[in-house]
């Protein structure tokens, strides 16, 4: 097996072998004990393995050790290129070629969308031997000439099923036919079923093919936990209590928006965890500052998008909580891949509403692994957890839409509203509790100042450690400034709006009485019933031959 092969039976060259037992490693994981001699021999290879199994070192031993032999052309291109979906997956290959090729003096250059143009300009006008980039930014520098392919010897794709999801295929096609024909290329991917499959065939020549682990295989040093929430309050009450856990050493939070990453992180740093975000919209300098972070242990509690899913190998996380679960099942396995990384074990956490058991059903249809409800004490769901694991819509007798039939009074038809986020019946007023998370589309909030909206007879609403109140109105709870001087929220005194002003703009349009349905007939003069308000002439009352046509042009 795999776990007997050593580094130094694979005949990788000396200072190669000096760099990884400098790193701490001895024997090859099983990717890299298949990979590694296929690759050495020069053929084309296509390589499936599970997330966390070491395929980065098993591109890049053979790839440095190609390095190891002079080129005999003179040229400043690169002899490697790496094509990576993600700046995060670039850093780490960037990370893990510097590490196993210093003794080789590899000269590795990373390209990537978010970094200047200059500096990356500077970088590419020097001799390099590894460029590890992502397709977009490197045909930008291509279409300037500003890249030398001539020397190019291998081509590797890494994480190939990413690029397929997110577009980058017909850049990855359009940079392939620009480089050399006479190349060794490599892909990667965790499926080589479908699209990757045939996109593979027509890229690489006569691969071979290694498929060490499917992406249905469970995460056995992995446990993993599923947590069904009422709603955001629930939600929120139970991510503190995993947070503040003894065993919680570095946790990455997931959420499915970029917008509820910033206002999550900010909500939980003001509860007093070391927090930060994580998502695309992040310049590249700041989301390396928030990574180097997170590796020197300066951030316990990562806030990210799926941009985060892939690329982030820090030995310190020791828990993955799926805050919102991923739109693709596929996303699942890189999120919880996360940790239990490199042999280590990992506890990976799912939140999940009633309204997401279908797609809890899609993520154990690709696992091969059913999901088992867990319940804390003092956090169980008022609902009883839904069945995953049944028909859908229409599967059950008694079923309607994939809401159970159990007779609940105050629905038709005897069946209650499975809204996970609201049983807005059970609360007076029907304003459901909110939280420091619970915020109305993400924080988006109406032009103008936030304060001014009124109340209505809307209760006081219970609001937990993140939702701070508004500062500099001691006593008020509810975040809000009074509307009165009397201090009474509900009230807002005639006063307010002058008699009679009810139109959008603000303007009084003159002979009305402050009744909004009256429209005086000295309010307009008679007979101007057209004016010229499309240009035409006046017309007298009645007079309708006399309107000019309007132009609406």
């Amino acid at each position: 097996m795999s776990k007997d092969v050593t580094f130094e039976s694979l005949n990788l060259h000396p200072s190669i072998l000096r760099a990884i037992e400098e790193s701490g490693y001895t024997t090859a994981t099983p990717i890299q004990a298949q990979a590694i001699p296929e690759v050495m021999a020069g053929h084309d290879l296509m390589a499936s393995a599970q997330t966390g199994t070491g395929k980065t070192a098993a591109f890049a031993l053979p790839a440095l050790n190609l390095l190891a032999t002079p080129h005999e052309s003179k040229s400043r291109g690169p002899r490697i290129l790496v094509l990576v979906p993600t700046r995060e997956l670039a850093a780490q290959v960037n990370e893990a070629a510097r590490k196993y090729g210093k003794f080789i003096r590899a000269r590795t250059v990373s390209i990537v969308g978010g970094m200047p143009y200059p500096l990356q300009n500077k970088l590419l006008s020097q001799p390099l031997d590894i460029l590890v980039a992502t397709p977009g930014r490197l045909i930008d520098h291509m279409e300037r000439g500003r890249i030398d392919m001539s020397r190019l010897q291998m081509l590797i794709l890494d994480e190939a099923d990413r690029m397929l999801d997110m577009g980058f295929m017909p850049d990855v096609e359009r940079i392939c036919a620009a480089l050399p024909a006479e190349r060794q290329t490599l892909l990667f991917s965790e499926t080589l079923d479908g699209n990757i499959g045939r996109i593979a065939h027509q890229i690489l020549r006569n691969p071979k093919t290694i498929q060490v682990a499917s992406q249905t295989q469970k995460h056995e040093n992995i446990e993993q936990r599923l947590h069904f929430v009422d709603d955001m309050t629930h939600k929120n009450k139970l991510l503190e209590h995993l947070l503040i856990a003894p065993e919680v050493n570095q946790v990455i939070v997931f959420t499915s928006t970029k917008r509820h990453a910033d206002l999550l992180a900010e909500d939980l740093y003001a509860a007093g965890h070391k927090t930060a975000a994580l998502h695309g919209d992040m310049t590249q300098g700041a989301r390396n500052r928030t990574l180097t972070k997170l590796r020197h242990g300066d951030v316990k509690v990562l806030v990210a998008t799926d941009v985060a899913a892939r690329g982030i190998d820090v030995a310190g996380i020791t828990h993955v909580i799926n805050y919102d679960l991923p739109k693709f099942a596929e996303d699942y396995v890189h999120r919880i891949g996360r940790t239990g990384r490199a042999g280590n074990t990992g506890i990976a956490i799912s939140f999940a509403s009633n309204m997401d058991r279908h797609q809890v059903r899609k993520i154990e249809q690709f696992t091969g692994q059913r999901l088992e409800p867990s319940v804390i004490a003092g956090f169980e769901p008022k609902r009883a957890a839904p069945r995953t694991d049944g028909p859908s819509r229409s599967g059950r007798p008694g079923e309607r839409s994939g809401r159970p039939s159990n007779g609940r009074p105050g629905d038709r038809n005897g069946r209650p509203s499975n809204n996970s986020f609201g049983d807005r019946s059970a609360r007076p007023g029907g304003d459901r509790e909110r939280s420091f998370g619970d915020r109305a589309a993400f924080g988006d909030r109406p032009a103008g100042d936030r304060n001014s909206r009124p109340s209505g007879d809307r209760p006081q609403r219970e609001r937990s450690f993140g939702d701070r109140a508004a500062s500099g109105y001691p006593g008020n709870n509810t975040g809000f400034k009074p509307r009165s001087q009397d201090g009474n929220a509900n009230s807002r005194p005639s006063a307010s709006r002058p008699e009679g002003n009810r139109s959008f703009a603000g303007r009084n349009e003159g002979g009305r009485d402050g009744n909004a349905n009256s429209r005086p007939g000295a309010s307009r003069p008679e007979g101007n019933r057209g004016g010229d308000k499309f240009g035409g002439p006046k017309r007298a009352d009645g007079d309708r031959a006399a309107r000019r046509p309007r132009n609406f042009a």
